[in-house]
């Protein structure tokens, strides 16, 4: 209570207070939410347009279509509480289909209200979602790849014997990157959108500390991720700049601060850590499985990870 989750949505901070939540079985599709205090009299915002029609206001806000039913809810209960405290009608394209959700009302208060306690709804179900896409260095020059797979077949050959070592635990040559964040993009506007950022991103900054010229890095040594190398879960290459500079580092983490201030990407430290991983016990089960850091889909996934006696991959 005293120290409830914090959500920044539209430049300002709510609180977030804790509700007596039912667990069901099926959380995906029954998920509810509480959406706090039941007068319609929250601060009105001046973040998004609310315009006046003949019958009262009107605000619209574009939702990717996934994260419909958050709103609606259990058999259309979260959608009538909202309609009913907030004394609005709010229209949802159907299951499937992109478009805009429309909340109208004869009060602008209402509305506002409204509009609102939609956004803490987006805010809170978009963070359960496990990530799309990834904002990545490729590192998968053919001379790298060749490397990793000299790497793969030493560690096989001297370290098969150590516990959970194995063949299925490697990175697929061809997808060896260097990881800056993780993303959810649940439509193509949102797809389109952290292209331009990316693309604004290449000319405001990483050109002139690039100077223009490609950046060569030098990929060597490994380490591994958690406290007990007995017990490891992802191994990663460590990478520097051949000239000893921190551009990389610098472009890195100018790129996350940019895509976290546009609200596509959660901030998650303070900045990046540049590693390629080359062993992840997540490999195991799903080849195509990616370091999860604190989406759902990786909680769920952490129980079943066996991990594996790294000591001697350090070693040699």
């Amino acid at each position: 209570v005293l120290r409830p989750t914090l959500i920044r949505i539209g430049g300002r901070v709510y609180r977030k207070n804790l509700i007596q939540e039912q667990a069901y079985p099926h959380e995906e599709e029954e998920e509810d939410f509480c959406a706090g205090p039941s007068d319609c009299a929250d601060e009105p915002c001046d973040a998004f347009v609310v315009e006046e029609t003949e019958k009262g206001f009107q605000c619209r806000v574009e939702v990717p279509s996934p994260l419909y039913k958050y709103i609606i809810g259990k058999k259309g209960e979260t959608k009538k509480r909202l309609e009913t405290e907030t004394r609005t009608s709010i229209s949802i394209p159907k299951p499937g289909v992109e478009g805009e959700i429309v909340i109208t009302g004869q009060h602008r208060g209402g509305v506002i209200s409204a509009r609102t306690r939609i956004d803490v709804l987006l805010d809170s179900f978009r963070k359960k979602q496990p990530f799309t896409h990834f904002l990545s260095f490729a590192l998968n020059q053919p001379a790298i790849q060749e490397k990793f797979l000299q790497f793969k077949e030493e560690v096989l050959e001297k370290c098969s014997k150590d516990h959970g070592v194995s063949s299925s635990l490697f990175q697929n040559p061809a997808k060896l990157h260097l990881t800056l964040g993780t993303l959810v993009l649940l439509n193509e506007q949102e797809i389109r959108k952290a292209c331009d950022l990316l693309q604004r991103c290449k000319e405001d900054f990483v050109d002139q500390i690039a100077g223009g010229k490609p950046l060569t890095v030098e990929v060597a040594g490994v380490e591994y991720m958690n406290d007990d190398p007995a017990m490891t879960d992802v191994l990663y290459a460590k990478v520097h700049m051949k000239d000893g500079s921190d551009r990389l580092q610098v472009i890195a983490d100018r790129l996350v601060e940019r895509f976290v201030a546009s609200g596509l990407m959660l901030k998650e430290w303070d900045r990046v850590k540049l590693h390629a991983t080359v062993m992840n016990t997540l490999f195991r089960k799903d080849p195509s499985a990616e370091e999860r850091s604190n989406t759902m889909a990786g909680k769920s996934s952490f129980k079943e990870r066996e991990s594996f006696n790294g000591r001697n991959i350090l070693k040699v």
